[in-house]
């Protein structure tokens, strides 16, 4: 499992999250942060500083928020 960035970060681009993910797997980008859901250690750091209530478990998605899921897979795709 990991943890996905969802709409809240559009815009917004705290960054918090990145500082404290240990595996170094967030990364900013166009309009808001992803995390790469291949690296992830589902450990719940970023979500515990994210100031804006953006970072959920990704079997916690409800169906609207999966495209935050492939959207996540797609940036890192092209990586």
């Amino acid at each position: 499992m990991a943890f996905v960035i969802l709409d809240p970060c559009r815009g917004e681009k705290a960054g918090e999250c990145v500082s404290v993910c240990p595996v170094d797997c967030i990364e900013e980008g166009p309009d808001q942060f992803y995390i790469d859901p291949d690296i992830c250690i589902d450990c719940g750091a970023c979500k515990a500083v994210c100031p804006v209530s953006a970072i959920e478990e990704e079997y916690d998605l409800t169906p609207d928020q999966e495209e935050f899921l492939e959207k996540a897979e797609e940036f890192f795709a092209n990586r």
